[in-house]
């Protein structure tokens, strides 16, 4: 998300580069870069103009702390503002409420609100604790309300059975009562995705609120939609009492626009981001981290946190005490690894925390391929057991055998055996010298028997 923002704002920085300080000359050109920028991520003009204004007042007339550079300075004052503009009332969700905690989705079609009712669902049981019972209202998509109904039960979520037939307005009075009857702390109203011109469609919409009384309503955005999102976060903002906003798909923008126009659009905070696909893909939003994120600082606490939580320390504390005993990183284990991190998100949702410079060494590295994680995990399973556990009995018949199960080249296993056999060499030496113990409660959080 923001590549082509992150991309244009470090390029004015470059363009203060080498220059002794701010002045009236070269704070005019940065704005009108930064205005171009911001244009070009699909950021809506009242919002772009609003910003530079901010940023302008601040700039101009200030003491420049002498340990700062023009650019660094700028950047600081930029980094700010946006805090300000995306931060501005971002709070937890009301969870206080007389149960059951009423939290109702709306958004155009196509907005990812379905999903994202399973991961509120999936966050709210894992992270506050909550009993969530699910109901679909979209009588006129029936396989929305079997994609929820699958969902729930993947999640081992309670699903409230919609009967298409009914009216929508019909089925959340009766989702509500079921609620209220089987004591759920939290229930969760996926709508229909509707157009914001279509009148009788956002009049159902209304009907659907009054009829639920939610404590949270919350506007589901894609954040690829661009100015559709701005136009359509107006009108649902005029037909309901919106509390907060869902931005989606942030994972697939470039521009991130949405993310920035939205908040001052509704005049509603940002509360939630989801970041992929996963329905363990859902972060509370976080001005101060997405602002880092934006000027290419990325956003470490937000990678150690992914991680941590990530990590099946009972898998690594196995692994630190198999090598402890000086046995080898055999196949097994890397398979186990790269599952571990695809159970993340994949490297490009751990890279795209990192800061700009050190994110674009990880991209150009051969491991920072997704597709190339997917083919090594295949090869590994068309091994046998044996052949896992001691990778020197894979000869060229057997090679031959595993390519042909994996779907890949030769080549391509013995690029994996000669990979793994780097790797291999490394955790030798770390353990050795101490650094796995250390590198593994950094991660896990925890002590290992190790030296």
């Amino acid at each position: 998300m923001f590549d082509k923002l992150t991309e244009r704002l470090q390029g004015v920085m470059e363009s203060l580069r080498g220059r002794g300080r701010l002045t009236d000359d070269n704070i005019a050109d940065a704005l009108r870069q930064v205005r171009m920028a911001l244009l070009e991520a699909d950021v809506a003009l009242p919002v772009v103009k609003s910003f530079v204004d901010a940023i302008r007042t601040k700039v101009v007339g200030q003491e420049i702390d002498k340990s700062l550079t023009p650019g660094q300075t700028l950047i600081r004052i930029i980094h700010d503002e946006l805090i300000a503009l995306m931060g501005a009332g971002v709070r937890p969700l009301n969870l206080r409420a007389q149960p059951p905690v009423v939290i109702l989705l709306a958004g155009l079609q196509g907005a990812g609100k379905t999903t994202s009712a399973a991961k509120l669902a999936k966050w709210l049981k894992e992270n506050e604790r909550k009993k969530v019972l699910l109901a679909s209202t979209d009588v006129y998509r029936p396989a929305a309300i079997l994609q929820l109904e699958r969902l729930a039960a993947q999640l081992h979520i309670a699903f409230f059975p919609s009967d298409p037939k009914k009216s929508a307005v019909v089925l959340t009075r009766e989702a509500l009562s079921e609620a209220r009857a089987s004591l759920f702390d939290v229930l969760i109203i996926d709508t229909a995705g509707r157009l914001h011109v279509d009148e009788e469609m956002m009049t159902e919409i209304r009907e659907i609120s009054a009829a639920s009384a939610p404590t949270e309503t919350l506007f589901v955005v894609d954040s690829m939609a661009g100015q559709d999102a701005v136009n359509a976060a107006r009108a649902f903002g005029d037909a309901l009492s919106l509390t907060g906003v869902v931005l989606t798909k942030t994972d697939g923008d470039a521009r991130g626009g949405a993310a920035l126009s939205v908040r001052q659009i509704t005049g509603q905070p940002i509360m939630f981001m989801g970041t992929g696909e996963k329905t363990d893909a859902l972060e509370a939003f976080q001005a101060d981290r997405v602002a880092s994120r934006i000027l290419g600082m990325g956003d470490v606490l937000s990678l150690v946190e992914n991680v941590t939580r990530g990590v099946d320390r009972e898998q690594a504390e196995k692994l630190a005490r198999k090598l402890k005993k000086g046995k080898d990183f055999d196949l097994e284990d890397l398979h186990d690894q790269l599952q571990q991190v695809e159970k993340m998100g994949g490297l490009s949702a751990l890279m795209e925390k990192l800061p700009a410079q050190l994110a674009g060494k990880a991209a150009a590295a051969p491991q920072a391929n997704e597709k190339e994680i997917r083919r090594q995990v295949a090869m590994i399973r068309s091994m046998t057991p044996g052949e896992r556990r001691y990778p020197k009995t894979i000869d060229a018949s057997r090679k031959r055998r595993i390519a042909a199960g994996s779907g890949v080249q030769v080549s391509e296993v013995n690029r994996l055996l000669k990979s793994h056999l780097q790797m291999q060499k490394m955790m030798k030496t770390m353990t050795k010298g101490g650094g796995l113990a250390r590198m593994m409660r950094t991660f896990g959080g925890g002590r290992f028997p190790m030296g």
